[in-house]
């Protein structure tokens, strides 16, 4: 279902719900190497800081199902030092618009671009982020994705948090032709720290990380931009654009979003990062994860048998895993040992991950 509309019935009460297709697609997340600076960066919504000219630019935004080109490009860059994380995005929009300028409101109402963080990597416990043109934003914590029951904790916000966006062309204005806008952030380490002494810089390791530009078609009433409605009145869909998409219309997966290696080496030189085996393993949990979720939501009940899962056998790197499902009074489990690094990767019933 379109998790957009489903936060919102969460959050304000009952609104009717879209469902969503899960794509045959495999698709495989992004990486990205984010360097080390020394640079102190000026939040200013510009690009010219000498360490934002040495780092490189994702690949092009695409649409979520990862099937589409986009309208409009986006590509973002990333820096971090001990107490920032930087992110940098740039977004062409011939129309920049914007009216939300109070904080927590819900600013993918406008068009936006919002940043998803799993420091973890176990798909629960995520932060989100949503600004809009007017530099306005929405930061909420997340205890689980919306498939299961979760909370969404909207007073949640991100202390310290700097960021400034500069529109290339004029804001709000319908009468000319701009060329986009630039978003440029700092997010302190701290805002993620689970733990007063907890040390969280991720020196030398991945976070998983995804980013998404709500674009939306508009129409011009009294000089003013808003969304476009149909012939009925009723509002058009919204644009889902991502760095790494997720084969279907739904942000809330975390386990498909990017990988951004934060690397000690100072931007400008070179360093290298390879997605480990063992979260390719994890992937694999994933999809069996999915199937056992999808035959409960048609069927009231879970598979009990590993082969209903799976009746092909499952390689990584050409090694073959020998996962198990394991049902228990609480639940079930489906487990892999790694045949790289000997250890027991497991996903839960809930969809959190652990390995051990």
């Amino acid at each position: 279902m379109h998790l957009k509309v489903k936060f919102l019935a969460l959050l304000f009460g009952s609104i009717s719900l879209t469902n969503c297709a899960q794509s045959s697609k495999e698709i495989i997340p992004k990486n990205y190497i984010a360097y080390k600076t020394s640079e102190k960066i000026k939040i200013d919504g510009d690009d010219i800081d000498d360490a934002w000219r040495k780092a490189d630019w994702s690949d092009s935004f695409i649409d979520i199902e990862g099937e589409k080109q986009p309208k409009y490009k986006t590509q973002v860059k990333m820096l971090w030092d001990d107490t920032y994380f930087y992110i940098l995005a740039k977004m062409e929009e011939p129309h920049v618009w914007a009216s939300l300028k109070k904080r927590d409101t819900i600013i993918f109402y406008n068009n936006d671009f919002e940043v998803f963080i799993d420091p973890d990597g176990d798909t629960h416990n995520y932060y989100e982020l949503e600004i809009n043109a007017l530099n306005t934003a929405w930061d909420l914590f997340i205890t689980k994705p919306y498939r299961n029951e979760n909370a969404v904790l909207n007073d949640w916000n991100i202390t310290g948090l700097k960021s400034a966006v500069k529109v290339n062309g004029t804001l709000n204005n319908p009468n000319d032709i701009d060329a986009g806008w630039v978003l440029e952030m700092a997010i302190p380490w701290a805002a993620y720290k689970t733990g007063y002494f907890q040390k969280n810089v991720p020196t030398d390791k991945f976070w998983r990380v995804n980013f998404s530009r709500v674009n939306w078609d508009f129409q011009v009433t009294d000089g003013t931009y808003e969304r476009k409605r149909d012939e009925k009145g009723k509002l058009l869909h919204e644009y889902n654009w991502v760095w790494s998409p997720l084969g279907v219309i739904n942000m809330h997966e975390p386990e498909k979003w990017g990988y951004v290696y934060f690397s000690s080496t100072q931007v400008g030189e070179l360093d290298s990062f390879a997605i480990p085996k063992d979260e390719k393993i994890k992937w694999e949990l994933y999809k069996m994860y999915r199937v056992q979720n999808a035959h409960y939501k048609k069927h009231g009940s879970y598979f009990t048998s590993i082969d209903s899962l799976t009746n092909t056998p499952i390689k990584v790197h050409g090694k073959e895993l020998k996962p198990i499902l394991e049902n228990h009074s609480t639940g079930w489990n489906l487990s892999v040992r790694s045949p790289y690094t000997n250890k027991l990767l497991i996903v839960k019933e809930n969809g959190k991950f652990i390995s051990k």
